[in-house]
């Protein structure tokens, strides 16, 4: 049997997208090959393989201990992908930067989320041999479509109206997640529902939070911020809303996305090199403020086109399944044991 040991503390920190996509990994090895692969997690026992989540300073030092075995790094975010979620001092910043790159070159392989990382951390001197992309996945059983009379059930069970348009955006309250945009589209359309679900999952330190705080203190009528909802009750409000809108302007492989197409909700997303790479052809995109709005009123009116978005987003959904994911890592584990 493989002895696979997963180091993470990504599960600490509520609403980030990491700990989601931890917690979607753990629950299919062991459900796929608990008779193939022994998980065990943040232990220190002798391993074949030692899997990173998160770089904590103690991981860093147990690289150095000879039977962590094959050392394999996720890597979720670089440097330049951390501007606009955390303010830092300059020094400490700068420390913590070259922290993270020297973790990521104290692994023997890499999977990252997104493919553009590949060059970019060949860039910081890694080898794109070393480097493999397996995207995110999520589970139908936690994220499913439901029909019109329990999605009109649900919002009376939450307190919104069963007959107005929903927007509905999930994350971390942060700059970057475009949240100033998604209050500013709110303002322009009164007789819309937004609802945000997610906080401020590292409190004062994140970026521009005296300015988002007072948004999410008081904010238009029609928007609402319920605050960090628990992963088992998310899937209630994808399945509430008409409309999945994530105006982010730097992003890595959201499990937003992924969990909003597994519910088969319409998505508009920004126009981002990254989703045309991942997700080209499942999803509606726009370029500023302007066309969010002027799009958003176009879903609103035309119904077809809304349906026909849902169609597409099931079957993303069905590549981004962890049954098709299963195989990919399975095989991924495999192949790396060979290399310890």
């Amino acid at each position: 049997m493989l002895k696979i040991n997963m180091f993470s503390t990504a599960d600490k920190v509520k609403g980030q997208g990491v700990g989601s996509a931890y917690d979607e990994l753990i629950q299919m090895l062991n459900a796929y090959f608990k008779d193939e692969f022994d998980i065990r997690i943040n232990q220190w026992s002798r391993a074949d393989i030692s899997h990173y989540h998160t770089i904590n300073p103690t991981f860093y030092l147990s690289t150095f201990f000879k039977k962590r075995g094959r050392k394999i790094g996720y890597v979720h975010f670089l440097p330049e992908t951390l501007e606009g979620s955390l303010k830092m001092p300059k020094p400490i910043r700068s420390l913590f930067y070259k922290y993270v790159i020297a973790f990521y070159k104290r692994m023997d392989h890499i999977v990252v989320v997104n493919p553009m990382f590949i060059e970019k951390l060949a860039n910081y001197g890694i080898d794109p041999n070393k480097v493999t992309y397996i995207p995110n996945f999520v589970s139908k059983d936690e994220f499913y479509p439901v029909d019109d009379n329990q999605q009109a059930n649900l919002r009376n069970q939450y307190g919104y109206d069963p007959s107005r348009f929903m927007v509905l955006g999930t994350g971390q309250v942060q700059t970057r997640k475009g949240i100033l945009d998604f209050a500013k589209l709110a303002q322009k359309n009164p007789k819309v529902q937004f609802v945000w679900a997610g906080g401020f999952s590292f409190g004062q330190i994140t970026d521009g939070y005296k300015e988002l705080k007072q948004i999410v203190d008081n904010p238009p009528q029609n928007l609402s911020f319920p605050g960090i909802v628990d992963r088992d009750k998310l899937v209630d409000f994808y399945n509430m809303c008409d409309l999945f809108l994530l105006p982010s302007f730097n992003e890595l492989f959201p499990m937003s996305v992924l969990e909003a197409f597994s519910c088969g909700k319409p998505v508009l997303l920004r126009d981002l090199d990254l989703y045309r790479v991942i997700i080209d052809g499942y999803y509606a995109s726009f370029k500023d403020f302007t066309e969010l709005n002027l799009k958003l009123n176009r879903l609103i009116d035309d119904p077809h086109q809304l349906k026909a978005m849902r169609e597409r987003s099931l079957k993303a959904s069905d590549y981004y399944s962890e049954d098709h994911l299963a195989k990919i890592w399975h095989s991924f584990y495999l192949e790396q044991s060979k290399k310890g």
